[in-house]
């Protein structure tokens, strides 16, 4: 059985904490729990709160930020465990049970956003240009990086510059079909800054993929228009 640790980043998230936390502990497996809250006085702590006897901790103080705040949860994890992160909102549905994952060093599954659009995270090619892995379903082994990922220079796509280094450093990915988790729509990543988006690309991969990227922009902000509005994906 898998050690999972879950992690849930919050700031002001009175209105959905809630739910997210509850999906989470009344999941069963081999599952702990924390939550990394940004100082929140929206009434978020005391939610959090009720429900501090079923977590390993919670923790409440001024961060620089949501990527520093997912590091200061994975610095709290085992080095044995899979990590997951949940932001407030996000759901968790199920858990991988196919046998022989414990090879793997990140477990991927299928993400629901909204009512309708289901995102299939995929490993290929495609990983160079857009961040095709999708952090609510995605479980990655510690020990791979036992110092915190995130790079807070950037903003938005830190998650992107993790995931991409992963691929680089030949981690081995597994996907499952019985690991769901939602979304809810409009998350920091959707807000597309492509001048970042290019300088993570350079970072990992250098000036010629960041030059495709670049090339490539009109037909990636048509993707995402209609992997949003149209495609149930």
């Amino acid at each position: 059985m898998l050690k999972i640790f879950v992690i849930t980043v919050v700031f002001n998230g009175a209105a959905d904490i809630e739910k997210t936390i509850r999906s989470v502990i009344n999941m069963s497996g081999d599952i702990d729990y924390i939550v990394i809250d940004g100082g929140s006085t929206d009434g978020t702590v005391d939610i959090i709160k009720k429900y501090q006897d079923r977590m390993i901790c919670w923790i409440s103080e001024k961060d620089n930020g949501i990527y520093d705040a997912m590091n200061k949860g994975w610095a709290i994890a085992p080095d044995d465990s899979y990590v997951l992160f949940l932001g407030a909102g996000d759901t968790l549905l199920s858990l991988p049970q196919e046998p022989n994952l414990s090879n793997a060093d990140v477990i991927y599954g299928r993400v629901r956003i909204g009512s309708e659009r289901i995102c299939s995270s995929t490993i290929d090619f495609k990983l160079r240009f857009c961040n095709t892995l999708h952090h609510q379903a995605l479980l990655v082994r510690k020990a791979i990086s036992p110092q915190p990922p995130f790079d807070t220079d950037f903003r938005i796509y830190a998650d992107f510059d993790f995931n991409q280094r992963l691929y680089l450093k030949g981690a081995r990915f597994a996907f499952s079909e019985t690991f769901w988790a939602t979304a809810l729509p409009g998350g920091v990543s959707d807000r597309v800054n492509y001048t970042e988006y290019y300088k993570v690309v350079r970072k990992n991969f250098g000036i010629f993929a960041a030059l495709q990227v670049f090339i490539l922009e009109p037909s990636l902000r048509i993707y995402k228009f209609f992997q949003k509005r149209v495609f149930n994906r």
